[in-house]
């Protein structure tokens, strides 16, 4: 067992959860809220909203910018292109390279998740003023830089 686990109080000293899971447990419970937000049950908001903001984009250049594994981008693409809300066509110097951009119905899709990834930041926030919002996210980073 390692020296840092040694020197953990893994009880929180009244019979309950450990401060520090109860910190992890809300951690999770907004991690999962935020992916329904930014991601919506497969992603397909999140390419959309991608794609409107880069307009005409190869399939690799859009796996690449979402940070994403290229066979899930292909059933995302596959998803939206089956709804009318993208097309493909082959690039100019590479045919094996796919061109990806919205329809005029992906395009008002687009907006529509964009006005609801917005809405439900607002609400997300609501109950935190400024100087809340800044020292979540002071506290955040120092977490995260660890």
């Amino acid at each position: 067992m390692s020296s840092v686990v040694n020197n953990v109080n893994l009880s929180s000293g009244y019979g309950g959860p450990h401060v520090d899971d109860k910190i992890l447990k809300n951690i999770r419970e907004l991690a999962q809220k935020i992916h329904v937000l930014y991601d919506g049950k497969d992603g397909q908001r999140r390419t959309l909203i991608a794609l409107m903001d880069s307009g005409s984009i190869s399939q690799r250049e859009l796996t690449e910018k979402l940070q994403i594994r290229p066979a899930s981008m292909s059933e995302v693409l596959t998803k939206l292109y089956n709804k009318g809300f993208i097309e493909r066509v082959p690039g100019e110097s590479d045919k094996r390279t796919m061109i990806i951009s919205l329809t005029e119905a992906g395009r008002n899709r687009a907006r529509e998740s964009l006005e609801f990834r917005t809405e439900r930041r607002v609400e997300m926030f609501n109950g935190l003023d400024e100087e809340e919002k800044d020292s979540l996210l002071q506290l955040l980073e120092k977490i995260n830089a660890d």
